[in-house]
Formats: C-alpha cells, sequence, structure tokens
C-alpha cells in the first residue's frame, strides 16, 4: 500500500511496448520480450501482455521465481529462463511449463532427474565470448548436445549472447561467426533445433544477419536504446516517466548552502523547491548537484545531495509552487530527461536506471 499518498509514481504507457514490439519484430523472425527485473522495472505482467498483443510469441525471464509469477498471473505463451534453473527447482519450473536452458553437465542431470521420461523441450547456450555463462569452449557443443539427446531431452533451441552488439561490430561479428560454426557441427552430427538464436537488442538493431529465428529483445521493448543514441532513428517509445511534484519551496539567498555535507551552494537569490522522492525510490544519489528534473517545461538542477526520500531542486528565478508536477525521468512540455541522460550523470548505464526504481513507487498504467 506505500506509495499510495505522496504523488511520486512511475507511468507506464503500454501502447508504446506494443509499438516497440512491432517495430523492432523482423519479419522473418519471432520475437522474445524480456521482461526479467520486473519489466526492467516497468512492471513485468502488464509488459508481457503488452508485449504478446504486439507480436512478441516469447518471454524471458532471469528467474524460475519470474517465470512462476506469470504462469500464476494467467500467462501461456512459451517462457524462457535464460539461465540454468537452480537446483531443487526443476520440478515446480517443469510443472509450470517453463522451458529451460542448459550447459553445464551438473545442470543437464538435474533437469533430465526431474524430467522422469516425460518429453521437456530445452535451449542449449554456448558461450562465444562473453564468458557469462554457456558452454566454452564452443568446440564442446557438439558433445554436450549427445549428451542432452541421450538423456532423452528435445534439442528446441541453441543460443548464445553477444557482448558488445551496440558497439562493436568486428566483435560481434566474430561471436555470429563462431556460433554458425557451432550450428554447421551440431547439424552434421544430427542435432537440428528448431531455434537459433543469438540476437539482443543491439544486434536487432545492427546486425540483422544475426536475427536467425528468434530475436531476444530487452531494452528497446521499453523503447530505449540498447547504447546512448543507438536506435534513435528508429521510432522507438519510452514507456516510462517517472514523476513526483513539489511539496516545498522557500527562497533562499546568494551563498546558502543545501542538503547533506553543504556541497552545493546558491550562485544567486532563488527559489529551492523540494521534492518528496530519493535514493531509496531508486534516484541514484551519484546524480546530486549533476542532473536536471522537469519543473514548468524548464530545467531545474537538483541542488546539492540527494537524500534517502527527498531530493532539492534549484528552481531559480521559476515561480514553482507546492502541487507543481514534476518530471525525473521522461517528458514534459518542450524538454525530456531521458534514462540515457540520467545515466551519464550517475556514471552507469540506461539499464540500471530504470530496473532500480523501487517498489514503494507505484506504477500506473496507460495503454
Amino acid at each position: 500500500m506505500t506509495g499510495r499518498f505522496r504523488p511520486t509514481r512511475v507511468d507506464v504507457d503500454l501502447d508504446a511496448i506494443r509499438h516497440n514490439v512491432k517495430l523492432m519484430k523482423p519479419a522473418t523472425a519471432e520475437l522474445l520480450a524480456v521482461v526479467k527485473g520486473d519489466g526492467y522495472g516497468h512492471g513485468a505482467l502488464a509488459v508481457a501482455r503488452a508485449a504478446l498483443q504486439g507480436g512478441a510469441t516469447w518471454l524471458g525471464v532471469a528467474l524460475v521465481e519470474e517465470g512462476l509469477a506469470l504462469r500464476d498471473a494467467g500467462i501461456e505463451a512459451p517462457v524462457l529462463v535464460l539461465s540454468e534453473f537452480p537446483r531443487g527447482a526443476e520440478h515446480d519450473a517443469l510443472e509450470a511449463g517453463l522451458t529451460p536452458s542448459l550447459f553445464t553437465q551438473l545442470g543437464l542431470e538435474a533437469l533430465s532427474g526431474a524430467a522422469a521420461g516425460r518429453s521437456v523441450r530445452v535451449h542449449v547456450k554456448v558461450d562465444t565470448g562473453m564468458h557469462r555463462v554457456g558452454i566454452w569452449p564452443p568446440e564442446d557443443a557438439v558433445g554436450y548436445l549427445d549428451r542432452v539427446a541421450a538423456a532423452g531431452l528435445e534439442l528446441e533451441g541453441l543460443w548464445t549472447h553477444f557482448a558488445k552488439s551496440e558497439e562493436d561490430p568486428p566483435t560481434t561479428e566474430g561471436q555470429l561467426g563462431r556460433f554458425l560454426g557451432v550450428v554447421e557441427a551440431a547439424r552434421a552430427a544430427g542435432h537440428v533445433p528448431r531455434l537459433l538464436h543469438a540476437a539482443n537488442s543491439g544486434a536487432t538493431i545492427r546486425h540483422p544477419a544475426s536475427h536467425l529465428d528468434l530475436i531476444r529483445v530487452g531494452i528497446a521493448t521499453y523503447g530505449i536504446g540498447p547504447g546512448p543514441g543507438v536506435g534513435d532513428d528508429l521510432g522507438l517509445r519510452p514507456a516510462l516517466a517517472w514523476r513526483s511534484a513539489v511539496t516545498m519551496t522557500k527562497r533562499l539567498a546568494a551563498g546558502e548552502r543545501i542538503s547533506y555535507g553543504h556541497r552545493y551552494e546558491m550562485a544567486a537569490e532563488g527559489l529551492v523547491a523540494t521534492v518528496p522522492v530519493g535514493y531509496a525510490d531508486g534516484y541514484p544519489r551519484a546524480v546530486s548537484s549533476r542532473a536536471d528534473v522537469l519543473i514548468r517545461g524548464r530545467r531545474c538542477r537538483v541542488a546539492g545531495a540527494v537524500t534517502m526520500d527527498q531530493l532539492m531542486v534549484d528552481c531559480g528565478d521559476l515561480g514553482a509552487q507546492p502541487g507543481d508536477e514534476v518530471v525525473l525521468l521522461g517528458p514534459q512540455g518542450n524538454e525530456h530527461v531521458s534514462a540515457w541522460e540520467l545515466a551519464g550523470h550517475a556514471d552507469t548505464i540506461a539499464y540500471e536506471i530504470v530496473t532500480r526504481i523501487g517498489e514503494r513507487v507505484p506504477r500506473e498504467y496507460a495503454g
């Protein structure tokens, strides 16, 4: 119930989600919408439904618990868990019809034991250079696929993940070539998966050759490019806006210092507004005295340290008043604060900005 009374909220435009999915989906491949991390902070269930309406045929999650929550809410579309099931989760995950990823011998043994002779479709992941999870070296993949088949599991998918698809064509092309080499060797050994997939948002935008049978679109589903400026010409529509309101104003003289540590000094006499949002809500403390918010269509600087529950804003000569809308992320008038802009002030990435918005900030949906 927290968040019902203060004005701080996140607005999510589900029409933008549908638009982005339709925009990203190639004519030649299916689309998996990645809804892990509570739909990148947008709300997994609402986003999942909108993405499926927009043309997605698969959903992707990081955790078994995320997949179970989708099933509990009535989502029946295929759900790929992008890492191996944790030991002990296999029975519940299979009962819910979640699709497992496989890449270790322990994972294979646990899954085949839980399958107990029933038909289970799996997606095997190959590490082609990301070096997070996956079969390494790639040359070991065919032997692993032999063991998958011997265990009675059905190879539905074979996949990999790119490390630098939004910025480094040679590296991405090298990873794709390595993956296609594995595919060729697998086929020669009699393993022919229905779905080959490699493309994330960056590769979907910049490397059409990587589309294969299925693309996995994460951040672009939400209308945010996978890198600064990447995809800006496509017409992606950011789905999320983070808003609050002024709760108090005071006029301060030049030289007055603001917030913890007194690290922000008023350069001239002006109005300072207090806004009820802070780092406990996920607004980065690192943007203190660096980021802008929007009030009455104008940019105003965050003044001094962002505190746990509130921040202060230097409004200068702007006649802000309690109740005025404050946009932390999103559009107001002719101005717009993007996730990448805020990320730049926090020395991070746009992904972190939206996924870190806390649960005590209520999500409200339109569309």
